[in-house]
């Protein structure tokens, strides 16, 4: 089969929490164009209930499908732990999801999880901590995070944050959800340890589904945002490429 120039790759997440994933993926990945779609408005997802984490995934999915994707990606921890295997068994294309790095994290020592209460409780969460884990890793929820920072983006307060992190000694810790990328310097002083998280695995995956790319284009990708808060997406977005000095089209 011949291969199509500029594929596109689609990405979900509840909302700003997956551009950082995004980024990574564009820097990584110059000949694929992307569309990221969000529900900014249902922010947190880490508190709902698994029938309508289901509902709203589907409907992302449902126009994520009329795409054609080369693949898509889960940006959302708890929708990977959710949700992941009920939309593989849906859809036909490829679909990656993210995962919190319990792995390398755990080999430093007694690890810190932090996550969504949704993600927390999951089985996925279980099966990574038993399996990765070395007896040592504690998974820990963070009720009010994701949505204060979704809310809070342009002015985060530190103090405030500090306040509604664990009170957990630990060697390592682990972010397990999208949103808490934008405060990983904060997370890093208040633990005084190592911080992880999903990024670089999730995009090297992608890498190695889509596999090598031979088409490059004589121009920028192009970068697409969807939904409601589609403009505060792009908005958060150009300033990472902007900080990073790529050079990618809105569509």
């Amino acid at each position: 089969m011949e291969k199509v120039s500029n594929p596109t790759v689609c990405f979900f997440d509840s909302g700003i929490g997956g551009l950082c994933l995004l980024y990574e993926c564009v820097k990584r990945l110059p000949d694929i164009d992307f569309t990221y779609f969000s529900d900014n408005a249902n922010v947190p997802y880490g508190s709902l209930a698994q029938n309508r984490l289901i509902e709203l995934t589907d409907c992302v999915f449902d126009e994520i499908s009329k795409l054609n994707p080369a693949a898509a990606v889960i940006a959302c921890n708890t929708v990977t732990a959710r949700c992941i295997e009920h939309v593989r068994a849906k859809y036909s294309f490829e679909t990656v999801g993210i995962q919190p790095a319990i792995k390398p994290a755990a080999a430093v020592g007694k690890c810190l999880v932090l996550a969504t209460p949704s993600t927390v409780e999951s089985d996925s969460m279980k099966t990574l901590v038993d399996k990765y884990g070395n007896s040592r890793t504690v998974a820990s929820a963070c009720p009010d995070l994701a949505e204060y920072i979704e809310n809070n983006i342009e002015n985060l307060d530190e103090g405030y944050i500090k306040k509604l992190l664990p009170k957990i000694k630990c060697d390592s810790v682990v972010l397990g959800c999208t949103h808490y990328i934008y405060i990983k310097e904060t997370v890093k002083e208040f633990y005084n340890c190592p911080v992880f998280d999903g990024i670089a695995g999730t995009r090297d995956n992608l890498v190695k589904k889509l596999g090598k790319n031979d088409h490059r284009e004589k121009r920028a990708q192009k970068i697409s945002f969807r939904g409601d808060f589609a403009l505060k997406n792009s908005k958060i977005f150009k300033k990472l490429i902007l900080k990073g000095g790529l050079t990618c089209s809105d569509n």
